[in-house]
């Protein structure tokens, strides 16, 4: 119970001083970008090393990394396939999430995980 507490204390705080960060730069699109993945990011990562240590940390980030990396291939094939290949949105996320999962699984086969 202490654990879930302490990830919502340290989640919101965090998520709360990157949406701040993201409120004063301009364009204003970086406070939903840098409100997000990047906060509880490191929440996440500042937990476990606390919990686990730094190797298993160390091993969890390198899982987030290749989650980023399978999600900017997401992103390309979605864009793809909506603008230039006029798909529906549903038809289009659904085709790019095989290119994810494909995409991540191969990162984490092929360079090794956390696992």
């Amino acid at each position: 119970m202490t654990e879930y507490v302490l990830r919502f204390i340290a989640g919101g705080v965090i998520v709360s001083a990157f949406a701040i960060l993201g409120d004063m730069l301009r364009p204003k699109s970086f406070a939903g970008l840098l409100g997000a993945a990047p906060s509880v990011a490191l929440a996440t990562l500042g937990i476990a090393v606390v919990q686990h240590g730094s190797r298993y940390a160390a091993a969890e980030s390198w899982t987030m990394i290749y989650g980023a990396v399978a999600l900017a291939c997401y992103s390309v094939v979605v864009c793809h396939l909506l603008m230039r290949f006029r798909f529906a949105a549903l038809p289009a996320t659904v085709l790019a999430f095989a290119v994810w999962l494909v995409a991540a699984f191969a990162l984490l086969a092929g360079l090794g995980g956390a696992a």
